[in-house]
C-alpha cells in the first residue's frame, strides 16, 4: 500500500515552528498532514551530555519517509540547527 503525502512548504513549517517557540509552551499534533511536536527549552541538564540545558525542539514529519526538525541547541534567543530527511520522497 502506497502512502501519499504532501510535503510542507519549509518557509511556512519554519514560521510556524517559530510561532511556538515564542509562545514557548510544549504543543504536539498534526499541522501540515504531519504529526509535529514542540518542547520548549527546559534548564535541566541532559543526561550523559556536556550541555547545560535541554534546548527547544520542533519536529514534524515521519522518520524513513520525510522528516525535519529544528533545534535551538546554541540557546532560545539564537537561530536553530536545522534537520531534513527527505530520503523517502521521490523526485
Amino acid at each position: 500500500m502506497n502512502v501519499i503525502k504532501a510535503v510542507p512548504d519549509l518557509k511556512e513549517v519554519k514560521s510556524f515552528a517559530n510561532h511556538l517557540h515564542s509562545v514557548g509552551k510544549y504543543w504536539q499534533g498534526e499541522i501540515f498532514g504531519w504529526q509535529a511536536e514542540y518542547t520548549p527549552e527546559s534548564d535541566k541538564k541532559p543526561l550523559d551530555s556536556n550541555m547545560t540545558f535541554t534546548p527547544a525542539d520542533f519536529w514534524i514529519g515521519e522518520s524513513g519517509i520525510w522528516f525535519f526538525s529544528l533545534m535551538w541547541e546554541h540557546g532560545k534567543d539564537k537561530d536553530p540547527v536545522e534537520f531534513l530527511d527527505d530520503r523517502g520522497i521521490v523526485k
